[in-house]
């Protein structure tokens, strides 16, 4: 919890798990036939924001699937796969997200 939350009152519905020890840092792989755009888009601030947001935790193996815009309004799915986790499971703001390529996997047009 933040200290702003802790003094705005607002509870962190992630404390009670049972490895609520914040990741340091993840290494999330995704396909090398990802293009260079969507490689773009990764790195963005805005798209590890969404993965901070929308992933509570992290564990080496785990596969979460997202799409990616890739250009000219083309989306692809992208399999990422967790390949590392630095520290406890919980995925929190201060959780880095590394990126690697990988040589496995097909993407798909949306």
């Amino acid at each position: 919890m933040t200290e702003s939350d802790q003094r705005s009152g607002v509870a962190d519905d992630r404390s009670g798990r049972s490895d609520a020890t914040g990741a340091e840092r993840i290494v999330v792989s995704y396909p090398a036939a990802l293009s260079e755009a969507g490689r773009r888009q990764l790195e963005k601030r805005s798209f590890r924001s969404y993965l901070h947001k929308t992933h509570d935790e992290a564990r080496a193996g785990d596969v979460w699937e997202e799409f990616v815009g890739v250009g000219c309004g083309t989306t692809r799915d992208v399999s990422l796969r967790i390949e590392r986790v630095d520290g406890g499971a919980e995925v929190t703001d201060e959780t880095t997200i590394g990126y690697a390529p990988r040589d496995d996997g097909e993407l798909e047009d949306r």
